[in-house]
């Protein structure tokens, strides 16, 4: 049977990573859990079951990225055989007929360096934030530009492009898809259930920090490979600094001028996009409820998205070290 490795990585997710990595752990597959400085218990937890585990040294600044680097040359460490890499988040459990799946996917079509499946949220109606989470995950199947933190990679296409980039704090799982993609490798999203992500978004707070992190994410992507042939991010972070910065400072700007007119119009204009929006939505046949909700807050979500993508920038210019934006809150070890 092939062997497979998997990392698993993490920061105080407390149940949510125990069963993360008992969904992990099986015949022929070796686990490494890289932990990133977790006050929960989370080191001592992965050590009982009996996984390798990682500590990223907390004097230089941590990121998803980093982390998973970090995991897979300690894999290597601990088998050097291994074919394909596993990369699941700590806050999501591997469904167990992915295995056979991705594995499949993989072994029969040697131009695929990337698969992917479906995710799901654990817990869609605990919250709206949830149920955004959800709707996010409903991707289109078949070959993708890109995939996220869950997905199962080709280790020699993963090494040949040097992994992540160990810089970003978001967005680094489309920017290494970029790299594989030009290297002449394939990402395939499979009709096949992969993950139960469990996100716990409650509060207003934890969303906008959220989508911040998502504006922080296309601004550094774009930058990064907005001059490739794809122009990779550019036309979201051009809507982004339109529809969160631009236009509604030229209605605040104008309002005295046109008695107020200029508000109505950027009232208007933002009924249009969120109808737009639920346009697109209802075409990848999500249910009418589901399409206004997500239109309404990809809408709102243009202001945090731009703030953002403001945050960057200024880090750029002052070259400031960016450092993770977190949204979640401790949760206690059971």
């Amino acid at each position: 049977m092939t062997s497979v490795g998997v990392v698993v990585i993490g920061r105080n997710e407390g149940n949510r990573l125990k069963k993360s990595l008992l969904s992990a752990i099986g015949e022929n597959r070796t686990v490494v859990y890289v932990d990133s400085g977790s006050t929960d218990g989370s080191v001592q937890l992965a050590q009982s079951l009996g996984v390798g585990v990682v500590e990223l040294d907390l004097s230089i600044p941590f990121t998803a990225a980093r982390a998973r680097n970090t995991g897979f040359e300690h894999l290597q460490q601990m088998d050097s055989k291994i074919e394909f890499v596993q990369f699941v988040d700590g806050d999501c459990r591997i469904v167990e007929q992915w295995w056979d799946a991705a594995l499949k996917k993989l072994e029969q079509n040697p131009e695929i360096v990337v698969v992917c499946g479906r995710r799901k949220e654990e817990f869609p109606n605990d919250s709206i934030y949830n149920r955004l989470c959800d709707i996010e995950w409903d991707t289109p199947i078949g070959e993708a530009k890109a995939c996220g933190g869950d997905a199962m990679m080709r280790v020699s296409a993963f090494k040949s492009v040097g992994g992540f980039n160990p810089e970003l704090i978001a967005g680094e799982e489309p920017e290494l898809c970029v790299r594989l993609r030009q290297a002449g490798g394939k990402i395939f999203r499979i009709d096949a259930p992969m993950t139960i992500h469990d996100a716990k978004i409650t509060q207003f707070g934890q969303w906008w920090k959220r989508s911040l992190r998502a504006g922080h994410a296309y601004a550094e992507g774009s930058w990064l490979h907005g001059r490739s042939p794809e122009r990779h991010w550019l036309k979201e972070s051009h809507s982004i600094w339109f529809w969160g910065l631009i236009l509604p400072l030229l209605a605040l700007a104008t309002a005295w001028f046109t008695l107020g007119v200029s508000l109505l119009l950027l009232l208007s204009a933002y009924l249009l996009l969120t109808y737009r929006i639920y346009q697109s939505a209802q075409r990848r046949e999500l249910t009418a409820s589901d399409a206004r909700l997500y239109a309404i807050w990809c809408m709102l979500g243009k202001f945090p998205q731009a703030q953002g993508q403001i945050q960057f920038h200024v880090s750029r210019l002052l070259r400031r070290q960016r450092t993770l934006v977190e949204y979640k809150s401790v949760t206690p070890q059971v």
